[in-house]
């Protein structure tokens, strides 16, 4: 019968004597393109030459998944962190894989002989390559994450180092702002739950064209829900909402789904799941029985930046690393689809990381896919464009219940009423009822637990109110002061950075905020009225202990665009030098451009810096002059 013939082959990537194709020298096989010095990256070269800019493959289906180098490497994570598994949706797709280091200041750990930065380059020639072969009117999915725990950071486990100079963390960044600038938002399999079986299957599951949530609030239910009153003001509380993540990866949803959908505890407290919208397309029939089975107290909002992981800071020129047009109404077009089908109209969290915040035309963009509101990185405290509400995202709360209480105790904090976003990641039903159960024992009806679209609603609303009331003039109220005792219309913050505890200092209750080690702030709030009129000159008093040495430094949010972050971090020019003499002193800073938009940590306004030993403060005092 002949031995058995195989498969004719199509695509050699060896040479006829079984030495390496690529071997970083000269020219590129098959091309006329000159080898990078690395036979890693010309690899990828002449993938991009053959089948990126042929069409043979899908430019808008990548895959970042780890390469062969888990054979070396893969003692270091569990074993399922080969995500091989997760291969099967970008095959079905056509599509083309990867593995890319993102630094331009490094060689890849997996390369170390190619010059730094060459990995860089050729993961924005695949992207280019990508962006051109769709002509720029596709957004570019990129499932799959750095492997980081592999290689690419400073990752250390066990016995293994990956072996790079970033932080994990940076290093996803790096990569979120590079996808972003060519139009691409990561899928972001993120090792530890990046496994995810049969996606090639899934995306045949029929979906309804829309898929209705719970009723949004209005004016009218929140008055009936006593949240506002007769003229639209809120009630003088904390509102805080939980934004339930991650979910921007299907394999993250695929694995995590039913755990937190099977706890009976789900539906005991508001919770707004942040399912990206866009993970419908490789788990679409968890997407649909998630739905299907909601609570009146489970919300769905967009996940990070929305139908996908990207910077959208980093969608409008200039754009760092491809120099672009605008991808901004591209990316619009794109959420409002996934938005509309999921009937999403808010956005939980833009993640900013290393890009510019969003542009007055990222804001515009926003406010018609997302209008009920976004929470953000780097944005204002609060307000509203456009009709759009927006806060700022506070900060993530862990441990037990009680721990992440009384952290989200401190960050509510301050002058009422008040809104907070926490974020927590994989969390379940019953830790976030053990939550609220610790919260309403700590503060009862000074604080409230609200899903993410009555918390938006109620900013708005806010802010509405604010803009009818009348407006101080010269002769209107002109001083705030605080104490531990006293908050009249000036309340200290605690922040990450800006610990204290109150203490007794003869006689007299007084803040104490520890020394410099490292660097300590004293953060205070002072009222929107205050300088509802605009900005306007203000003198800042305190009174301190002069006891121990060190400076204190007033840094407050300013007029001056040119300042430290647009002026939010204005440092006055007198700097107070204690003398360590035992006596209370009263010190006065003129401040002529004070702007109070609450743009400093934590939506403060001003904070001293502790440059010194601990520092006792028993006053401060602001007056508009």
């Amino acid at each position: 019968a002949g031995a058995p013939r195989g498969l004719p082959v199509r695509v050699r990537l060896v040479r006829d004597d079984g030495a390496p194709l690529f071997t970083g020298q000269g020219r590129v096989p098959g091309t006329q393109i000159e080898s990078s010095g690395s036979a890693k990256c010309d690899a990828y070269l002449w993938l991009i030459e053959h089948y990126l800019k042929t069409g043979r493959a899908n430019p808008a289906r990548l895959g970042y998944y780890l390469d062969g180098f888990w054979l070396r490497c893969w003692k270091a994570a569990g074993s399922e962190n080969h995500t091989l598994s997760n291969h099967d949706f970008v095959i079905a797709r056509r599509g083309v894989f990867f593995d890319l280091g993102v630094w331009d200041d490094e060689p890849a750990v997996d390369d170390p002989a190619q010059k730094p930065g060459t990995d860089a380059r050729t993961l924005k020639a695949l992207l280019r390559a990508a962006y051109d072969r769709s002509g720029g009117n596709e957004m570019l999915h990129a499932a799959g994450f750095v492997p980081w725990a592999y290689k690419y950071t400073t990752h250390k486990g066990g016995a293994w180092s990956a072996g790079g100079r970033h932080e994990p963390v940076p290093t996803e960044w790096r990569y979120a702002e590079i996808l972003s600038c060519y139009n691409a938002y990561m899928d972001a399999d993120a090792l530890g739950l990046g496994a995810m079986a049969n996606a090639s299957f899934y995306q045949h599951y029929p979906l309804a064209e829309r898929y209705p949530q719970n009723p949004r609030p209005t004016r009218e239910t929140l008055q009936a829900r006593g949240l506002l009153d007769a003229q639209g003001r809120l009630a003088p509380r904390a509102y805080v909402a939980h934004y339930v993540g991650d979910y921007d990866a299907a394999a993250w949803l695929y694995r995590e789904l039913p755990r937190m959908w099977r706890d009976p505890a789900r539906g005991a407290t508001p919770l707004s799941w942040a399912f990206n919208p866009n993970l419908c397309e490789r788990f679409p029939l968890g997407m649909a029985w998630a739905r299907e089975r909601r609570t009146t107290n489970d919300w769905f909002v967009a996940g990070d930046s929305g139908a996908g992981y990207l910077n959208p800071g980093f969608l409008t020129p200039p754009r760092a690393h491809s120099g672009l047009p605008s991808g901004l109404a591209l990316w619009e077009r794109h959420c409002l689809r996934f938005y509309r089908q999921w009937d999403i109209t808010l956005t939980g969290f833009v993640i900013d990381g290393y890009a510019p915040g969003l542009s007055p035309e990222g804001l515009d963009a926003y406010s018609r896919f997302s209008p009920d509101g976004i929470v953000a990185q780097k944005i204002p405290a609060q307000g509203v464009h456009r009709g759009m509400p927006f806060l700022k995202m506070r900060a993530d709360v862990d441990g037990s219940p009680a721990d992440a209480a009384r952290s989200i105790l401190s960050l509510a904090g301050g002058l009422r009423p008040r809104c907070v976003v926490v974020r927590s990641i994989l969390k379940s039903p019953a830790w976030y009822a053990g939550v609220e159960k610790e919260l309403g024992r700590l503060a009862g009806d000074d604080l409230q637990v609200v899903d993410l679209y009555t918390l938006l609603a109620l900013v708005r609303a806010h802010e509405s109110s604010r803009a009818t009331r009348p407006r101080p003039g010269p002769s209107g109220p002109a001083l705030i002061e605080a104490a531990p005792k006293l908050t009249q219309g000036l309340a200290p913050l605690r922040i990450d950075d800006g610990p204290f505890r109150v203490t007794e200092r003869d006689g007299a209750a007084c803040w104490l905020s520890p020394r410099h080690q490292p660097p300590r702030y004293l953060y205070f709030e002072a009222d929107d009225a205050f300088l509802e009129a605009g900005p306007a000159p203000v003198e800042i008093e305190i009174e301190f202990l002069d006891a121990g040495r060190g400076r204190i430094v007033l840094e407050y949010d300013s007029t001056n665009s040119a300042g430290p972050h647009e002026g939010a971090y204005q440092a006055h020019p007198a700097v107070l030098s204690r003398g360590d003499t035992g006596q209370w002193r009263r010190e006065k800073f003129t401040l002529p451009d004070a702007r109070f938009a609450g743009r400093q940590n934590g939506a403060a306004d001003f904070r001293f810096f502790n440059g010194g030993d601990d520092l006792l403060v028993r006053a401060v005092r602001a007056r508009r002059r």
